[in-house]
């Protein structure tokens, strides 16, 4: 069974994956016109001002976006970055930059699907995602199906029991039982997921900032140290993406491929990026324009790897524990730290892990329940996933996991594959609800969506999202009937 695993993990990414997230970046780049670059402060401006919405039932922009980086920060930025360098050398770090610059203009696509297509929940919530958009726009329920089976086998079980192995193993050094540990994950994770995805979505918007802002410090204090050698660390990342530091020979040619595949496989893990699971979390804004929630999830992919997976890594290149060291993973982060600022630096990434790992955990949970409402929604089967993830926590916290790694990687796989797909055939539709929003932003105003001026979505969207805001309904000519639109 290892075998065949490692067979379809080789062809998935050594190929087919590395080549259609490649393409599709760059695909909706161009045909966005570089819109990562030209709207990146307008997604800045956006995020600082989507804290707040009109509603209180509602999940505010802001805090869907932090639910989708709950998520996104995890293991992969710290363990995974390390993993990625270990293994395919400096220069995997080139890549992943790379593939998250592009990988902008995917999440862009997928969120506003997502947007688009997503379902109202009567409550006040929404909830949606690629199955979504593939049942109602592809009219494909059966892929839609198997794309949320693969995202409840690798979210909701392998990647939640992946997260809490990452701490236990942070935390065994004092001395605390890795069971125990697991059992107060499992507790800690259930006071939060049975309050639902407002409970979830308050919890992301509290620890997120906190965690990320706390890293990225600690981060400029090994920079700063170290402030002579930053050029040089630059120098070898781009030389090592290249083979430019090597030898000729066909040994080049390898020690490249091997960057390329980790620093794109280890990317898109961190990232997500096109894997079709930050559209979870975003379906459940309530925003005003879907165009809103794109640019909150490029800015996602943005400060997950150019951002947390560069502190990471410039913690590892400059420390220099790798010469010699036979440690991986997160060990050699934590040796790395601790070569800098001293013993202190061992419990600084235990805590970050602490928080990375038990955020993703929550946000992992919910991608779960929503893909498995769409296969069923059934109460009972929801309490009966709840319990499984729990139990996966639990297991997890002290079990050895490498084919468990290895599945979850080939779920992940067809997740990507199955989305990548679907937004590709969709792209017609992105661009066109792009060239509202920018229109309506060019001419000055604060773009509002209208679904009216577009049939085929009024025809293919549910009839119960997008039909009004909390300020009142929508008038024919987008605006609010009882205030002026204000971003949200």
């Amino acid at each position: 069974m290892s075998n065949l695993i490692d067979a379809i993990n080789g062809l998935l990414w050594g190929s087919v994956l590395m080549y259609l997230l490649m393409g599709a970046g760059v695909f909706f780049t161009v045909k966005t016109r570089f819109v990562q670059i030209r709207r990146f402060g307008l997604a800045m401006k956006s995020m600082l001002a989507s804290r707040n919405t009109d509603c209180t039932t509602h999940v505010s922009p802001f805090q869907a976006f932090c639910t989708s980086l709950a998520a996104r920060i995890g293991t992969g930025n710290m363990a995974g970055v390390a993993v990625a360098i270990t293994m395919g050398g400096p220069g995997a770090v080139f890549w992943m930059w790379l593939i998250a610059i592009i990988g902008m203009s995917t999440s862009l696509a997928e969120n506003i699907l997502a947007q688009l297509y997503k379902t109202n929940n009567g409550d006040g919530t929404y909830r949606g995602g690629p199955a979504y958009y593939i049942e109602k726009a592809l009219k494909q329920r059966w892929l839609g199906i198997v794309f949320s089976i693969s995202l409840i086998i690798a979210f909701g079980f392998a990647f939640n029991s992946v997260q809490s192995n990452s701490i236990a193993a942070a935390f065994t050094s004092y001395g605390i039982p890795a069971q125990a540990i697991g059992i107060a994950l499992a507790i800690a994770s259930a006071l939060i997921i049975f309050g639902g995805i407002r409970s979830i979505a308050r919890v992301a918007e509290m620890i997120v900032p906190v965690m990320a802002l706390g890293y990225l410090g600690v981060a400029l204090v090994v920079v700063f140290m170290n402030l002579g050698e930053l050029p040089a660390v630059f120098s070898l990342i781009i030389k090592s993406a290249f083979g430019l530091e090597s030898a000729a020979g066909g040994g080049v040619g390898y020690m490249v491929s091997q960057a390329m595949q980790q620093g794109i496989k280890r990317g898109l893990f961190s990232n997500e990026a096109g894997m079709g699971s930050a559209p979870n979390a975003a379906a459940t804004a309530h925003s005003r324009h879907p165009a809103n929630q794109g640019m909150l999830g490029m800015l996602g992919v943005f400060m997950d790897t150019i951002i947390v997976c560069t502190a990471t890594a410039a913690i590892i290149l400059m420390s220099g524990v790798m010469e010699g060291s036979p440690a991986t993973g997160i060990e050699l982060t934590q040796l790395a730290l601790e070569s800098q600022v001293g013993p202190i630096g061992r419990h600084l990434v235990a805590l970050a892990i602490l928080l990375f790992a038990f955020s993703s955990i929550i946000a992992n949970y919910y991608y779960g329940e929503s893909n498995l409402r769409f296969i069923a929604d059934n109460n009972w089967l929801v309490y009966v996933y709840r319990a499984a993830v729990l139990g996966m926590v639990v297991w997890g916290s002290s079990s050895s996991l490498p084919t468990v790694w290895a599945f979850a990687d080939v779920s992940m796989g067809i997740m990507a594959l199955i989305n990548l797909s679907a937004i590709l055939m969709l792209s017609h539709l992105v661009f066109k609800v792009l060239k509202d929003f920018d229109e309506q932003v060019d001419a000055g105003l604060t773009p509002v969506f209208n679904r009216r001026k577009f049939p085929f979505l009024d025809k293919t969207m549910d009839a119960d999202v997008w039909t009004e805001h909390c300020s009142g309904p929508v008038n024919d000519d987008g605006a609010s009937k009882s205030v002026a639109a204000t971003d949200s």
